[in-house]
């Protein structure tokens, strides 16, 4: 089951439109909270820095963290989840063209969510810790405000794999920023570096 604008659909059933901003000009945010026994994960973080985002972008948010909170919950128990993720996707909503100015604020923006099963407790990368690779960081400036533009961090996804690794972390200006789809901590125990020539 997912939602989007005010309705649950089922997953089969689930469209917008193509002129909708987020999928034409990739003008949207996103957050993604883990799932864990059924309870939300930090939920009030991620909350915040959607409304962040949102600032940032001049993107409306017309709901309340108590309505998000709700939607959140719903689909948990439509969907049966135990332990995985919500995704959230808010996006500047379809102006009925393409066009690279912002539309009339009274364009409503598009809201969509959906429950993903993920194993989080018992993922075994946890133990085991992975193989990465270094990636340039060729993102845009603005990493702050977490976009659904995400083409760099797939470019590099697919580089990590293209090296028989699991993940590529960025590289800019000498320090790393952050993993391709992940954050990054250093931890003293078993770090093994290689350098490949």
């Amino acid at each position: 089951m997912t939602y989007i604008n005010g309705r649950f659909i089922p997953e089969e059933q689930a469209s917008i439109s193509i002129f909708d901003r987020g999928f034409l000009f990739a003008d949207a945010v996103y957050e993604v909270t883990a799932v864990i026994n059924g309870k939300l994960i930090d939920f009030k973080n991620h909350i915040a820095r959607l409304k962040r985002s949102c600032r940032e972008l001049e993107l409306a948010l017309p709901y309340t963290e108590d309505v998000l909170f709700d939607i959140h919950r719903q689909l948990i128990e439509k969907n049966n989840l135990t332990e995985g993720l919500i995704y959230l996707q808010l996006t500047r909503g379809n102006a009925g063209q393409r066009n690279f100015l912002f539309p009339d604020k009274t364009i409503p923006p598009t809201l969509v969510l959906f429950a993903q099963q993920a194993s989080i407790i018992e993922n075994p990368r946890v133990k085991t810790g992975i193989r990465v690779v270094t990636f340039e960081d060729i993102r845009w400036q603005r990493c702050d405000i977490k976009t659904v533009a995400l083409l760099a961090a797939c470019l590099a996804k697919e580089y990590a794999r293209s090296q028989g690794v699991e993940d590529a972390l960025f590289v800019k200006d000498g320090f790393i920023t952050e993993g391709s789809s992940s954050n990054f901590l250093l931890s003293p125990l078993k770090i093994k570096l290689k350098h490949v020539a």
